[in-house]
């Protein structure tokens, strides 16, 4: 499996869901760990960037500047 390239500001679905009923997340901090932002709900979870690579579905919107 390819390694997905992600971004800032990059709209990403996750492999569960959010239990607001949201699938869509947005990243807000790339690092270390990632920290994404429920497009549902407005809350944040931050994960470990290898746990995040593991549980990262597909890419739905690339942020271009």
């Amino acid at each position: 499996m390819s390694k997905k390239e992600f971004a800032l500001n990059d709209v990403v679905e996750m492999k569960k869901g959010h239990p607001c009923g949201e699938n869509k997340w947005k990243i807000i901090r790339v690092g270390m760990d990632i920290r994404i932002k429920c497009m549902g709900c407005d809350r944040s979870v931050m994960l470990p960037r290898k746990e995040f690579e593991r549980k990262l579905k597909r890419i739905i919107i690339k942020y271009e500047e």
